[in-house]
């Protein structure tokens, strides 16, 4: 049997409801294949400990997530907390500190879901975010604060060896797929250093990669085709910045942010992993019971997979298709059904799935 130590961090918001719904899918999957276990232990770093205790991931934190194989993540963000500190304290100090330079977005329309896009069908694309550096790299700083003359800058840092590494990820990402297609979105126009440099590392890199037909968009062009002509697109590599706002994009095209799955990935192995929906806190529907836990769902697909387990992400996909599909789907889909409707309904699936696979064999 093959053990695997998930640190489970459901933050704030609808993170609490979607992740706790994902545990139960998860722990259905392995009651039913019992080949493999899952050691879930639960951190309360959460808006709510940083307003009692004044810190969101208390001290030693950091080197006890180490010791986990991977990081099941909510959301993170409060009305009564400004979001540079809930964003920094918590996910980026994460992200950061574990050298999760690799944020992989899949987007594609799952089988019952009607998209406001025409053609929205063609949608089959992996954003590959540079997660490390480049916009979000946290340089800059404020002066003269509250004077008539306060200056604040925002430092963009651009690294050969963080854009070589993102741009090889990508590459490879690009060979793993029937299409082998890869496009550069970039912004060199008009950021004139950090990001001609990102264009030339990538044209260096391509050399690697014969097999690989590329091109390369700038950032405001690639929202046109991405709406527009969505077959034109496979694998995207994007800034820090620039996939951050794209993947949201895509997100809303094949349906919903609800449903869309996030991984913060050391390709090295060297740190855990970090798995999240997109999806955010939402407030606005927190405590209401009908957040769709699809997006959680799929993001646990994604770190099934990581893990290595890749028959259990396969069968956790499956029940999810089976299940939207049929036309249960959260209200953000436009259906009526809740957290628990959908949560219950894809464990059902899952133990169907294995009584039949159990009686054929």
């Amino acid at each position: 049997m093959k053990k695997h130590r998930v640190a489970v961090i459901p933050g704030d918001g609808i993170g609490l409801e979607v992740i706790e719904a994902g545990k139960k899918v998860m722990e259905t999957l392995v009651e039913s294949y019992p080949e493999v276990e899952f050691e879930f232990k639960d951190f309360d770093w959460s808006s709510q400990r940083y307003l009692e205790k004044g810190q969101y991931i208390p001290d030693g934190g950091i080197e006890e997530l180490k010791t986990f194989d991977a990081i099941y993540f909510g959301a993170v963000g409060s009305e009564k907390v400004p979001d540079h500190i809930s964003l920094w304290d918590l996910r980026l100090k994460i992200c950061q500190g574990f050298d999760q330079y690799a944020n992989v977005r899949p987007a594609r329309v799952l089988p019952g879901v009607k998209s406001r896009l025409q053609n929205s069908e063609k949608i089959d694309w992996v954003i590959i975010r540079e997660n490390s550096e480049g916009e979000y790299s946290g340089n800059g700083g404020r002066v003269h604060q509250g004077l008539p003359e306060e200056v604040g800058t925002e430092v963009s840092l651009f690294t050969r060896k963080g854009i070589e590494r993102i741009h090889r990820f990508a590459f490879d990402m690009a060979m793993s797929r029937p299409r082998r297609k890869l496009t550069l979105v970039t912004k060199s126009n008009a950021q004139r250093h950090g990001m001609v440099l990102w264009d030339e590392i990538f044209f260096e890199v391509a050399k690697d990669y014969p097999e690989v037909e590329i091109n390369r968009e700038l950032v405001d062009a690639i929202t046109t085709t991405m709406v527009l002509k969505p077959e034109k697109l496979d694998v995207i590599v994007a800034t820090n910045l620039h996939a951050d706002i794209i993947s949201d994009l895509a997100a809303a095209l094949s349906g919903s942010l609800g449903i869309a799955p996030t991984a913060n990935l050391n390709p090295s192995g060297q740190f855990p992993s970090m798995f999240e929906p997109i999806h955010g806190s939402a407030f606005d529907i927190t405590g209401k019971g009908i957040a769709n836990p699809i997006g959680a769902f799929w993001t646990a697909v994604m770190m099934l997979e990581h893990l290595g387990e890749n028959t259990l992400a396969e069968r956790l996909m499956a029940a999810i298709e089976e299940v939207i599909g049929s036309g249960l789907q959260a209200p953000d889909l436009g259906g009526t059904a809740t957290t628990q409707e959908i949560t219950n309904a894809v464990c059902d699936s899952i133990r169907e799935k294995a009584s039949q696979a159990k009686a054929v064999s």
